[in-house]
């Protein structure tokens, strides 16, 4: 089989709207991966080591950006759809990763196997992020790197508003992102120490999810 073709069965868990939204994905992050956020991935992972996991790949975007030499790089991504097209950018671009069909909740490995974890715009659309964290906490070696990036609820009450009023709606065109998820605050509370966070913006972005969030997080060795 080509690696151009989308095989009927790996698109099979996907609803209608999953598989439109799989395939508007790249489409619709274009200006702003332009606009900024591919330089902000290249920074992130930049810092990746060991043996690194990524939750919700997606369609791949963070594909070129890690550096050679990792141990492992091991990709999960739950949707079926997107996982199609993920797949198919790493037969693409030959790059050495293992995509495995992972929640982000139930993470296949057991406790402390993993250097890197990576979360780029995941946090945001999972149900709960607290059993989450909990399990990155869990499979993070004593001193592993949480790396993220995430956009957050914003700091202006106005904007904060208007991320509640359309929360619902962008849930929904979103595939579950909660765009007024106070993500910072969730990463404090879980017993990672945060390193280093910035705070800067989504440009060319709609603005309810603009406000982001980048940073690592380290689990203690004690």
């Amino acid at each position: 089989m080509s690696s151009g073709a989308v095989p009927t069965a790996a698109v099979a868990g996907s609803d209608l709207w999953a598989r439109t939204f799989a395939a508007l994905y790249d489409p619709l992050l274009w200006v702003g991966e332009r606009a900024g956020m591919g330089a902000r991935r290249r920074d992130l992972l930049g810092r990746a080591r060991g043996r690194t996991v990524e939750l919700g790949s997606g369609t791949g975007l963070n594909l070129g950006y890690y550096p050679h030499g990792l141990d492992e790089l091991i990709l999960t991504e739950p949707e079926a759809a997107m996982r199609t097209r993920l797949t198919r950018r790493l037969r693409r671009g030959r790059h050495r990763a293992r995509v495995l069909d992972a929640s982000a909740e139930r993470l296949p490995f057991t406790d402390e196997t993993v250097d890197t974890v990576v979360s780029t715009l995941v946090l945001c659309t999972v149900d709960d992020p607290d059993p989450v964290l909990r399990e990155i906490e869990r499979v993070l070696r004593p001193r592993g790197q949480l790396l993220f990036i995430e956009h957050v609820r914003s700091q202006s009450p106005r904007l904060a508003l208007w991320q509640d009023r359309l929360a619902e709606p962008w849930r929904r065109f979103a595939e579950g992102c909660h765009c007024n998820r106070a993500t910072l605050e969730l990463i404090r509370a879980c017993g990672l120490e945060l390193d280093d966070v910035q705070e800067t913006s989504w440009r060319r972005m709609p603005p309810i999810v603009r406000p982001l969030i980048m940073g690592a997080a380290t689990k203690s060795d004690t």
